[in-house]
């Protein structure tokens, strides 16, 4: 394998010993980096000339990528990153220029040496202090969904204060951070909410006092998958259920709205007897 090879399988950047362990000397290196091919961003680490340039700033800072930076690159629910997150445990480092962002701290757990990717644990410890309530615990459920940690692997580490409050509040079953947000703000109302429940065999995103079905749709629902969401829409509200429907918009930017239909449908819905009947 070339040695651009081996950095582009390595995501555009390694250190000169990790290339050297894999059979290349250092005259080699040194001709690469002569002829162009590749790159000195930092001492002691080669790179494409097109490597990720955020990896490339944390090498050169001896940095980590971490927080929502981290929670991004992992394809986590992100709604707002904020400029790039790294860590460091030298509080002698300085933010490189920029929209950037350095956290400082211990890691709940332990980087390996020259790491300049963080783990998830520890970038969710960060999202914890450095993200509104809210959104650190729509990143946490996020990662939870997508399989990148368990709660009980969360539980056994030593995550303290904001963190450890979001060990035990969070939940792997909201389908996506939008409902995060969603499912908190309705029982804040002192509402019985179901997620992802189960209605006449098919999933929705949430069952409110056994009667109301509030669905929140993404940019994907249109064409035949809205077509089908409208019937099952129609049919739900034979059968008794009062059905919201709404869209991410609406949530993060007239949620007043929202929640007032959710809770005229609740009073209408137990006042006509909810699913079955009418009163």
């Amino acid at each position: 394998m070339s040695m651009r090879a081996e950095l582009h399988r390595a995501g555009g950047l390694l250190r000169s010993t990790d290339l050297m362990q894999r059979g290349y000397s250092a005259h080699t290196i040194a001709a690469a980096c002569a002829a162009g091919a590749v790159v000195r961003p930092a001492r002691g680490r080669i790179a494409l000339p097109d490597a990720d340039r955020e990896l490339v700033l944390a090498a050169q800072r001896g940095m980590v990528v971490t927080c929502v930076s981290l929670a991004r690159r992992r394809d986590l629910w992100v709604r707002r990153s904020g400029g790039f997150h790294l860590a460091t445990q030298s509080p002698q480092q300085h933010a490189p220029r920029g929209p950037h962002r350095v956290h400082w701290g211990g890691a709940v757990v332990r980087r390996e040496p020259f790491a300049i990717i963080d783990s998830i644990e520890n970038a969710l410890n960060y999202v914890a202090t450095c993200q509104p309530p809210e959104e650190a615990l729509a990143i946490w459920e996020s990662a939870l969904h997508s399989g990148l940690v368990s709660r009980p692997a969360l539980v056994r580490l030593p995550f303290r204060g904001a963190a450890r409050r979001l060990v035990e509040r969070c939940s792997p079953h909201s389908g996506s951070g939008v409902e995060t947000y969603v499912l908190q703000r309705l029982r804040r109302l002192r509402l019985d909410v179901v997620p992802q429940a189960i209605v006449r065999g098919r999933p929705v995103d949430f069952l409110i006092e056994r009667c109301v079905i509030l669905e929140v749709d993404g940019a994907t629902h249109t064409g035949r998958q809205r077509d089908r969401d409208n019937l099952n829409d129609a049919i739900e509200a034979l059968d008794g259920y009062f059905c919201i429907r709404v869209s991410y918009r609406q949530v993060f930017e007239d949620w007043p709205e929202v929640q007032r239909l959710v809770m005229m449908a609740v009073a209408q819905a137990q006042l006509a007897g909810g699913p079955g009947g009418r009163a």
